[in-house]
């Protein structure tokens, strides 16, 4: 495991437990401990951890957004397969509200080559793949930059999306649970994506299997506010039923 590997590793355990312990990850991801005390210390340099006191925790203590840097990589070929599936239903013409992250990013590059379409988004790194394409029409919000996910957040973001009445809409997940619904780390991003979910006819939330059955600090939307869910085969079928008909699986390429 390279330096750039273990580290995205530790970030990862960070963002899911909120605590990381030296000796426990020096066991887990086979190094001795001054190696991870080196890496601790350069997520620390790189304001994406706090040391404590025989390890690290997320900045402030608080709910930890994943930089995107991580999330790019992460279960990368899951997240392509669903991002196909969701652009599918799009046509010529349509308008497209994209939510900020890896998977909306990965729709975004689906959608790049049909025609005539208009997008709508508050992810700048969405905006400056779709920027260089000709014939798209592209609407970026303003806001307040959240810096490690390149996501434009707070009042204005929020007042853009009430301006649009777009074709579909096509939010990421941090958690989505059958009783808890669409949940998210960051309390920041929710009134945005709730103004996505109501400027849009149609929403689709496309999410990889390992964020189903779990939940996180924000509620988002309720199941039954959301019209479509896409993910791949990773999610038990015993389980499926539990997110009602509008769900769907992403067949993964060979």
């Amino acid at each position: 495991m390279s330096v750039r590997q273990r580290r995205r590793e530790i970030v990862r355990l960070l963002h899911r437990d909120g605590y990381v312990e030296a000796k426990k990850l020096s066991v887990e991801l086979g190094v001795d401990a001054s190696t991870i005390r080196r890496d601790l210390d350069g997520l620390v340099r790189d304001g994406q951890a706090e040391r404590t006191h025989g390890g690290a925790r997320p900045v402030g203590g608080a709910a930890f957004e994943v930089p995107y840097a991580v999330k790019e990589f992460e279960h990368r070929r899951q997240k392509v397969a669903i991002a196909r599936h969701a652009a599918g239903r799009v046509h010529e013409g349509d308008s497209v509200i994209l939510d900020s992250g890896s998977t909306t990013f990965q729709v975004a590059v689906a959608l790049r080559h049909v025609p005539d379409l208009t997008f709508i988004t508050n992810d700048l790194r969405i905006a400056t793949l779709l920027a260089g394409v000709p014939g798209v029409r592209l609407f970026l919000a303003g806001g307040e930059l959240l810096n490690t996910v390149y996501t434009l957040i707070g009042p204005r973001a929020t007042d853009f999306f009430s301006d649009f009445s777009a074709t579909w809409a096509f939010l990421g997940a941090d958690a989505v649970d059958p009783a808890a619904g669409i949940t998210n780390t960051n309390t920041l991003e929710v009134p945005v994506k709730r103004a996505m979910l109501a400027a849009s006819a149609t929403s689709v939330v496309v999410a990889d299997s390992t964020k189903f059955g779990t939940r996180t600090l924000a509620r988002v939307a309720d199941l039954d506010e959301v019209d479509v869910l896409v993910t791949d085969p990773g999610l038990a079928p015993a389980r499926v039923a539990e997110y009602g008909a509008a769900f769907e699986i992403a067949e993964l390429d060979v």
